[in-house]
């Protein structure tokens, strides 16, 4: 499939490209001396990772720390470049949405909470396809949704796994370079079609193309 130059809706994974989620170190720094190890168990998240994370560095995680993390990710607020960047984006014609790893929380999740919720047109869960990204059905699941081809969709994410799944499925992708995250400079490895520091950078970067429709 050609991938389309010009993307119409802008997919956005939520934690850490949206969300800052720095509010979590804390809680690794406390139970395994080093705030990094978030990062960690970030690259496989989920309450059952962190028990494994703390079999593994020889650490007891209890049902307190469980409800610690979930408590510290319902508060995660986002990050200071997000608002004016989706502002940006919708003001020029674009269709913002999320997709998320995460499942829908029931007393309202980060995105409720901070009312950054109200910036996109649809929030998306994998819990509907019971398949975690960067499998191909989740983006497949979203354009069928909007009614659009994937190749009027780009990703936007913080993380190179989601980037490539979305390009691999036929999707644009943008790479947000936050600390600790990178382009992976791996021949035949696909590159992000734009990347930048920030949500400011990548929104530059797409309403540079806006013009041209």
């Amino acid at each position: 499939m050609t991938l389309q130059s010009n993307p119409v809706v802008i997919v956005f994974d939520v934690n850490e490209t949206l969300l800052d989620m720095a509010v979590l170190e804390p809680l690794f720094l406390r139970l395994f001396r080093e705030a990094r190890a978030m990062h960690e168990w970030f690259a496989q998240l989920g309450a059952g990772t962190l028990r494994m994370m703390g079999q593994t560095r020889g650490v007891a995680v209890e049902e307190f720390d469980i409800n610690e993390l979930r408590t510290r990710m319902r508060d995660m607020l986002p990050h200071p470049d997000v608002v004016p960047a989706l502002q940006r984006l919708r003001d020029a014609g674009f269709r913002p949405v999320t997709l998320s790893n995460s499942a829908p929380d029931p007393q309202g999740g980060p995105l409720q909470r901070t009312g950054l919720d109200s910036y996109f047109e649809r929030t998306f869960s994998v819990d509907s396809e019971r398949r975690f990204k960067p499998a191909p059905e989740t983006y497949a699941h979203v354009a069928g949704a909007l009614g659009v081809s994937p190749g009027e969709m780009c990703l936007v994410a913080a993380h190179t796994w989601d980037t490539l799944g979305a390009q691999a499925a036929g999707c644009m992708a943008a790479l947000v370079t936050r600390p600790g995250n990178a382009v992976l400079p791996v021949q035949g490895v696909p590159q992000p079609d734009t990347a930048a520091v920030d949500l400011s950078g990548v929104a530059d970067m797409l309403l540079e193309r806006r013009p041209q429709l």
